[in-house]
C-alpha cells in the first residue's frame, strides 16, 4: 500500500479502509462541498469526483450555492458540480466541513457519512471521521486515502489535490506544511500536475472589479495596541459601488498580516446581510478560540466565523472586545 509514504496520521488507518469499503457498496454518491467553498474542499471533492468517474461510479458534487469561485474552472469536471439535490443517494462525503452546519443543509439521518476534514475544531459528526488537524489541508488527507487505499492518482485528480493544497497552506508557507507534505506534492506533479500551469490559472485571471476594491478595504486598516491588532473592514456600499465579489478582497487579509508589527488580524466582511468574519495570527494566539466564540472554528492560525448582524462596525466592536482580552 504505502511504501515512499509516512502517513502520519491521528487518523486510524482502518478508516480508510472502511471508507473504501462503503464506496465501494454505495449505489450513488453525493460529494459534498462546504458553504463558501474554498480551493481546498472543491480540490478534495473533485479528486475524488474524478475517481469514481474514472471507476464508473455515480455521483455528484453539491455546494448549497451556484456562486462557486470560477478561478478552479480548470479543473476536470468543475462544470458538472451542482447546487441541484440528486433525488437519491446511498452515501455522504463531506469535505473541509469543520461543522455539521457546514454542509448548508440537513442530511437524511439514515444516509452514511463520511468526514473528511482538517480542521482542530471538527466536531467528528461523520459515520466515519477521517479527521487530522496535522495535515496541511483537507487535500493531503484524501491524498493518504488515496495512497492507502492503493488507488490510481490520474491527471485530473493530481490536479486537484495540488490546488487544494497549495491554496490551504498559502502557496506552502504556513508550518502545517512540513516535509511529507512536500513529498505528497511532487508525486502530484510526477502525476502530471502542472505547477506553472496551476499557479497562472489561479493567481493571474484577476476581474478588474478586484483592484476597485482592495484599495477601499485597505483603506479601513485600523491598528490598535501598538499596532499588534488589525482590522479591515468590506461594506456593503463598497461591493455595489465597484461590482467586487466577496472573493475579490480575500487577499487584503494576507497582505495586512505582512506587516511586521501585526500579530493578530480580522477581516470583516458584508455578505448576503451577515458579517463574515476571517482571523489570522502569527502563532501566539489561537484565532480558533476567538471563532468558536462566535460558533466559528478553524485553526490555530487561520480561523472564522460568522456574526449575525448587518452592522459591520457593531461586529467590529464585538471582535476587537475579544481579541484585546490576548493583551489586557
Amino acid at each position: 500500500m504505502i511504501n515512499d509514504f509516512t502517513l502520519k496520521n491521528q487518523v486510524d488507518t482502518n478508516k480508510f479502509l472502511e471508507a473504501l469499503e462503503l464506496i465501494k457498496k454505495s449505489r450513488y454518491i453525493l460529494l459534498i462541498t462546504h458553504v463558501n467553498p474554498d480551493p481546498d474542499s472543491i480540490g478534495s471533492a473533485l479528486a475524488i469526483s474524478n475517481l469514481l468517474f474514472e471507476n464508473k461510479i455515480k455521483h455528484k458534487v453539491y455546494n448549497i450555492s451556484s456562486d462557486l469561485p470560477q478561478s478552479l474552472d480548470f479543473l476536470n469536471r468543475f462544470e458538472k458540480m451542482t447546487n441541484i439535490l440528486p433525488d437519491f443517494f446511498d452515501l455522504a462525503i463531506s469535505f473541509d466541513c469543520g461543522t455539521y452546519k457546514r454542509l448548508g443543509f440537513e442530511l437524511d439521518k439514515s444516509t452514511p457519512l463520511i468526514n473528511f476534514d482538517h480542521h482542530a475544531s471538527n466536531e467528528n459528526f461523520g459515520d466515519i471521521n477521517i479527521v487530522d488537524p496535522y495535515k496541511s489541508s483537507t487535500a493531503e488527507l484524501v491524498f493518504d486515502f488515496f495512497k492507502y487505499n492503493g488507488l490510481n492518482i490520474s491527471k485530473n485528480s493530481a490536479e486537484a489535490l495540488y490546488v487544494g493544497i497549495y491554496d490551504d497552506t498559502l502557496a506552502f508557507s504556513l508550518p502545517r506544511c512540513d516535509q511529507e507534505t512536500f513529498k505528497k506534492i511532487n508525486f502530484l506533479v510526477e502525476s502530471g500536475a502542472n505547477p506553472s500551469y496551476i499557479t497562472n490559472k489561479l493567481l493571474r485571471r484577476d476581474s478588474l472589479a478586484k483592484y476597485r476594491m482592495i484599495p477601499k478595504v485597505l483603506d479601513s486598516l485600523t491598528l490598535y495596541n501598538e499596532g499588534k491588532i488589525a482590522s479591515i473592514i468590506a461594506i456593503k456600499e463598497w461591493f455595489e459601488q465597484t461590482g467586487a465579489h466577496a472573493r475579490d478582497c480575500e487577499d487584503a487579509l494576507d497582505m495586512i498580516m505582512s506587516i511586521a508589527v501585526v500579530e493578530i488580524a480580522f477581516f470583516i466582511r458584508y455578505i448576503n446581510d451577515k458579517c463574515r468574519v476571517s482571523l489570522r495570527s502569527k502563532g501566539k494566539i489561537n484565532v480558533s478560540k476567538i471563532a468558536s466564540i462566535f460558533d466559528g472554528g478553524g485553526h490555530f492560525n487561520a480561523a472564522g466565523c460568522t456574526i449575525e448582524t448587518n452592522d459591520v462596525e457593531e461586529a467590529k466592536n464585538l471582535l476587537l472586545k475579544e481579541v484585546k482580552k490576548y493583551y489586557a
